[in-house]
């Protein structure tokens, strides 16, 4: 049965390995959940980072029924599950809730710009409609550098009056702090949950309420994020954040996945943790060495990964 608890805390969109022949590698993918578990992370897997919309939906729910058979726990997963075609994101919401996922994570259908709240509002309530089951809980995606297609105060507004028991919280990767705090201002008194998409915005969404981070380096820098969370009260909080910052400024040095894939190839001792699916392209071996040197310099260590 699915848990009745609320996600919150640090959650990572889990990377997703591939194999020789860029299948994805589902054994890999285990162990690192298991590592990321360790490490206080929950896990969002089929997000941004994990390369979620160069896999197929059939793909997604191998992988799904791999983690779930291997005994990593469903109440700590929130699935991306936000697809353009209506029937994809069904179908792989519908395994999510079947598995006990606790929520799922959905992006809107981003193909088509410009596109009206009553059309997102329509999308979002016919996957609502058609799951049919009262243990769903969305979490909205809004990543408009991203998707383009931006989910506005007035459409959350407008999903809670109507689908209070299904709307659960948000996942704000605008990068605007004044948008993730008018989410806050607005919703967090209706019991929404807001997660920023970023680390750097964690203590700033602590302290205004919000429920934790949805990160892409929670997958090579759990621990110390998932120790802000744990202690963002304490005197020395903003000099958390600081540290946290330095780390993830050097990754935005680089494209993102396949510079985390390269750090988690490093410190596991496995050169098949590099591969990305194209249309991206692996760290070069200069850029690597760049990276790991940086990283260097301010204590960076990835404990227990191999």
């Amino acid at each position: 049965m699915q848990t009745t608890d609320r996600l919150a805390g640090v959650l990572a969109p889990v990377v997703t390995p591939f194999d020789r022949d860029l299948n994805p590698d589902g054994a890999r993918l285990v162990r690192h959940c298991r590592w990321l578990l360790d490490n206080d992370v929950g896990l969002a897997v089929f997000g941004t980072n994990s390369e979620a919309n160069s896999m197929s939906v059939a793909e997604k729910l191998d992988l799904l029924a791999q983690l779930v058979d291997a005994g990593i726990p469903p109440a700590r997963m929130m699935p991306g599950t936000g697809c353009c075609a209506l029937p994809d994101t069904v179908a792989l919401t519908r395994a999510a809730v079947g598995a006990g996922c606790a929520g799922v994570l959905m992006l809107p259908p981003f193909y088509y710009k410009n596109v009206s709240d009553d059309g997102l509002y329509r999308s979002y309530a016919e996957v609502i409609e058609r799951v049919g089951d009262e243990r769903l809980r969305i979490y909205l995606y809004h990543i408009p550098p991203i998707a383009n297609v931006p989910v506005t105060l007035t459409l959350i507004e407008r999903l809670l009056r109507d689908y209070p028991g299904q709307i659960a919280g948000v996942k704000d990767s605008s990068g605007d702090w004044d948008n993730t705090r008018a989410m806050l201002e607005c919703f967090q008194p209706d019991g929404f949950d807001v997660f920023c998409g970023s680390e750097s915005f964690l203590l700033a969404t602590l302290r205004a309420g919000g429920k934790g981070s949805i990160t892409a380096t929670a997958n090579v820098s759990p621990a110390p994020i998932a120790r802000l969370y744990r202690s963002y009260t304490d005197a020395d909080a903003d000099d958390q954040q600081a540290a946290l910052d330095r780390t993830r400024g050097i990754f935005q040095n680089y494209v993102m996945i396949p510079g985390m894939k390269a750090v988690i190839a490093h410190y596991a001792g496995d050169p098949g943790w590099a591969r990305v699916r194209p249309p991206l392209d692996e760290c070069s071996g200069a850029e690597r060495e760049r990276l790991l040197a940086a990283l260097a310099e301010v204590g960076f260590e990835m404990a227990g990964l191999g």
